[in-house]
């Protein structure tokens, strides 16, 4: 059972990831000014319009701040289903690096550990890079010294990681360790990893055109400063608190699409990309820990097994 389902008047009434304190302002805002339209009108002051109920209809306003929430949560779900597709790339290529690629020396078992973790560096790495940070700390323990510091001022790290990456795979196709279907299968896997990179730049560098947000952003106001006008005949000094829950319920709607809108950040509503990248390490850590058939201490296990059977049938 989910913790919403569990829980859910505490998620009702919990103030942190949502988005209470943004349009809070903005709704005692249309509150007070319903109080003063109130007050007009309780001084004989001509400031009922219910005619202005048809000055924005309201099926008009629904449909825009749908559109709005859907567009933002369609980008939303892309950046996570690149984010997903990087976690299984990762899986699949530090898997077949560490069975495919043959452990002829000790050194080879090193160079393997170190690509495994320049595959967590190059997700840490892109990490940083739509957070628009440069990379720190966490990306030092998994790459060489030389390595790190090449990464420093770079615009897009990961590209760099990825062409680490590439060429250690190469380079061990070039040694013999690998052949070269499982060489073309782990560079389809790196390619899928570089395209995941591409496709969140273009959620990104893509923000909703500032002419549909202003715009929008203009009819929640005059909707709502409208509202006062229409209502206070009816209902009188129930009119701010009304207004005012209106409100809160317009901007909220819009707050949660411009929230969503770049899922990439720290804010609690973001992907929750520390974690996904700390998963990673610990798959890649626990993967460490296995030893594969073609390891140096294995192979004269297998040769003598080999003989053994080739015995058996001569």
């Amino acid at each position: 059972m989910s913790f919403e389902k569990k829980h859910w008047l505490r998620t009702a009434l919990q103030i942190k990831g949502s988005v209470l304190l943004q349009v809070l302002p903005r709704s005692l805002f249309c509150g007070a000014f319903g109080l003063v339209i109130t007050i007009a009108f309780v001084h004989g002051q001509p400031v009922s319009l219910p005619a202005l109920a048809s000055l924005i209809p309201n099926i008009v306003l629904g449909l825009l701040l749908v559109f709005r929430t859907n567009t933002a949560y369609e980008r939303f779900w892309e950046g996570r289903k690149a984010w997903g597709k990087v976690v299984n790339d990762t899986r699949n290529l530090a898997r077949q690096i560490w069975v495919a690629i043959s452990e002829v020396t000790d050194s080879d078992r090193a160079g393997k550990i170190a690509a495994l973790h320049l595959l967590v560096a190059f997700s840490v790495a892109m990490k940083c890079h739509l957070r628009q940070e440069p990379v720190g700390v966490e990306i030092k323990p998994l790459v060489q010294p030389a390595q790190f510091a090449r990464l420093q001022g770079i615009q897009n790290p990961s590209l760099s990681v990825a062409f680490w990456i590439a060429d250690y795979l190469q380079l061990q196709y070039q040694r013999d360790r690998v052949r070269i279907h499982q060489l073309t299968e782990m560079q389809r896997l790196l390619d899928g990893l570089v395209d995941c990179l591409g496709a969140c730049e273009r959620i990104l560098k893509t923000p909703m055109p500032i002419a549909y947000a202003i715009h929008l952003k203009q009819l929640i106001l005059l909707y709502c400063l409208s509202l006062p006008f229409q209502m206070v005949g009816s209902l009188g000094w129930w009119t701010p608190p009304v207004v005012m829950l209106i409100s809160f319920t317009l901007f909220g709607i819009e707050a949660i699409g411009i929230e969503i809108e770049n899922p990439f950040g720290r804010d609690p509503n973001d992907l929750p990309l520390d974690a996904i990248c700390e998963t990673l390490l610990e798959n890649i850590q626990d993967l460490t820990e296995l030893r594969p058939s073609n390891h140096p201490q294995d192979l004269p296990l297998i040769a003598a097994y080999e003989e053994q059977q080739n015995g058996g049938y001569s």
